[in-house]
C-alpha cells in the first residue's frame, strides 16, 4: 500500500511528533513521510534485505526482525504509536502481535486488506477466490496467511480488550466511514489498550 494518498491518510493518524513503529515497514515510505512531513521518529521493522536496503538509503532507521518472534527488544511503552500496515495479514499469531502492539506502544494503527469488499464477494459467490488490485494473487501463491474483514479486526479488538478510538475503509485513497466493510478494499484501525 504505497500509493501517496493512501500514506497521506495513514499518517494523519499519527501525532506530530510521536515516537514510531513501524512493523513491517517496506521499503520505508511511511516512515520517510512521517519523518519529514509530521516530525516522527522511530523504527521500521523489515525481514526482506532488498526493504531493509531501501529504508537505510532512505535514511530510515530498520531493524531487520522477523515478527512471528515478537517484539522482546522493546520495553513496555517504548514508543507513541505501532503501525502494522499491510502486516497483520502476513502474521503467523496476529492476535499476539496485537498485544504486543499496545504493551510497546500508546496507539496501534493496523490496515489490512478487507476481504467482505463487495468485489470479493462477488468473486466467492462465483466460486473463485478473489484477484483484486488490493489482493493480487492467487489463492495459491499469496503471500498472505490469512484473511480479514472490517468487522472480524471489531470482534478481534473487542476480545482482546482494545477501544477503538477511529476506524474506516479506504478505497482508491479515500476514506468510506458509510459501510466500510462492503465499500473498502482496506480496513484501517486506531486503538489502545482498553
Amino acid at each position: 500500500m504505497t500509493d501517496k494518498a493512501t500514506l497521506r491518510t495513514i499518517a494523519k493518524l499519527v501525532p506530530p511528533g510521536s515516537r514510531v513503529l513501524d512493523l513491517g515497514c517496506g521499503d520505508g515510505a511511511l516512515l520517510d513521510y512521517l519523518q519529514r512531513e509530521r516530525g516522527c521518529c522511530g523504527y521500521g521493522i523489515e525481514i526482506d534485505d532488498a526493504n531493509v536496503l531501501a529504508c537505510v538509503k532512505r535514511g530510515v532507521n530498520v531493524i531487520q526482525l522477523n515478527l512471528d518472534q515478537g517484539l522482546t527488544v522493546f520495553e513496555d511503552g517504548s514508543f507513541d504509536v505501532v503501525l502494522q500496515i499491510d502486516t497483520l495479514q502476513h502474521l503467523r499469531n496476529a492476535e499476539w502481535m496485537l498485544r504486543e502492539t499496545v504493551r510497546v506502544g500508546k496507539l496501534g494503527i493496523v490496515a489490512f486488506p478487507n476481504f467482505a469488499h463487495w468485489p470479493n464477494r462477488l468473486s466467492i459467490v462465483r466460486g473463485r477466490m478473489p484477484v483484486t488490485k488490493r489482493l493480487p494473487y492467487q489463492w495459491y501463491d499469496t503471500p498472505n496467511i490469512r484473511v480479514g474483514t472490517y468487522k472480524d479486526f471489531e470482534v478481534l479488538a473487542t476480545k482482546n480488550r482494545l477501544t477503538i478510538l477511529d476506524a474506516f475503509g479506504l478505497q482508491d485513497g479515500e476514506e468510506r466511514r458509510l459501510l466500510p466493510n462492503l465499500t473498502a478494499s482496506t480496513a484501517v484501525f486506531k486503538f489502545e489498550r482498553g
